[in-house]
């Protein structure tokens, strides 16, 4: 178990090491910063729209040929992005970035799928899935600072060779781990919708596009109250608060079992997740907005870890890892969204700025409220 999540959270830090690392190449090299911006994003929708299709590929051939094939193309796509210069090759370098995150491996899905398997019975399932949920926001707290450091003491390619290693590596720890070796695939019906089929788990993954929207959110509204407050440090502390607080609800509500159907659970955690978002239309200071955007990260943890439950349970057979990825995708998604939506009001106030993500948060609540039938196998 530990081997599972310590080889997954290692494997996945690319994912909170690349966006920094590609904006400090691009910034060493002289480039335009708006490059740097679009390469960020090119990376982290490439990674978001290809989980599910590898995720289905995982699902017909088994984890080990999967994503050992990806890890090896990202890794290399990685460790080439140094070597090119993007004033001079901006094409040649997006090629790259979009490589690398169409191939980035799905380890998160793969390591959800792993969890029946390893542990059948369902209470330590559920602990080990809730610490599982918020410890992989770890990846996007130790990520950039990790990052930051690096480039400070060596540069961009040593920065961006550790980064591809950390991701080999953690994917070498799981690949060899039994679980993933023994992994079969289960006999699927042939259906190009896979797990969209099911009507509940569509309403989830449109839940949590929601969700998403609120995290997108966050980043925008992290840096125009660093600016507002004059508080540089904000920008950065803003957004590691609410994975913080994730990691808090986890431990938390991996404690004990806690009463009612996962419909219910669901519908907790958005309801907390939403509320904990309203605190921040006031304005607040730097020191009681990191405090409280870190509210609304511990009510994630149980939304999170209640949705993986209900993928278990509602993906048709044979669809299990690319139901997770599509969980994953729609976060994804929904965290774009919210990026460029808060950018697109970041002149109309601080208000319009922190209504974004409470909205975000409401909608997937309301969805989730309603969906409550669908929701239940």
């Amino acid at each position: 178990m530990a081997r599972l999540l310590i080889g997954t959270l290692v494997g996945r830090m690319p994912c909170g090491m690349v966006p920094l690392a590609i904006l400090l190449l691009v910034q060493d090299r002289q480039a335009p910063l708006a490059l740097g911006g679009v390469l960020c994003a090119v990376y982290g929708l490439a990674y978001a729209l290809s989980q599910p299709l590898l995720g289905r590929m995982v699902d017909r051939r088994g984890q080990t040929r999967v994503i050992t094939t990806v890890t090896t193309i990202s890794t290399t796509a990685l460790l080439a992005l140094p070597l090119t210069d993007p004033a001079r090759q901006p094409l040649q370098m997006t090629a790259l970035v979009l490589i690398a995150g169409l191939c980035t491996p799905p380890l998160e899905a793969g390591l959800r799928t792993l969890w029946p398997s390893v542990l059948p019975d369902p209470v330590p399932r559920h602990t080990a899935l809730t610490l599982d949920t918020s410890t992989q926001g770890l990846v996007y707290i130790l990520g950039p600072p990790l990052t930051a450091t690096l480039h400070a003491a060596a540069g961009p390619q040593l920065t961006l060779t550790a980064t591809a290693a950390l991701g080999a590596i953690g994917a070498l720890l799981v690949l060899t781990a039994t679980p993933s070796r023994s992994w079969r695939p289960a006999p699927r019906r042939t259906d190009p919708a896979g797990p969209l089929r099911s009507p509940g788990l569509r309403t989830l993954f449109t839940a949590l596009a929601g969700a998403g929207t609120a995290i997108g959110a966050l980043n925008v509204l992290a840096v125009g109250a660093a600016e507002r407050h004059d508080a540089s440090w904000l920008a950065g502390t803003l957004p590691a608060a609410l994975p913080a607080g994730t990691l808090l609800g986890g431990l938390l509500y991996a404690c004990r079992t806690w009463p009612g159907s996962t419909p219910a659970h669901l519908a907790a955690g958005a309801a907390g997740f939403a509320i904990g978002w309203w605190p921040l239309l006031a304005d607040p200071g730097p020191t009681a907005a990191v405090l409280l955007v870190a509210v609304p990260g511990v009510f994630l943890a149980p939304l999170l870890t209640s949705s993986f439950h209900a993928v278990h349970t509602l993906a048709p057979p044979g669809t299990t890892t690319e139901a997770s990825a599509w969980l994953i995708a729609a976060i994804g998604i929904g965290q774009a969204a919210g990026t460029a939506l808060a950018g697109l009001t970041t002149n109309s106030g601080p208000l319009a700025i922190a209504a974004l993500p409470a909205a975000g948060a409401a909608a997937a609540f309301a969805l989730l409220r309603t969906g409550r039938r669908l929701l239940t196998a």
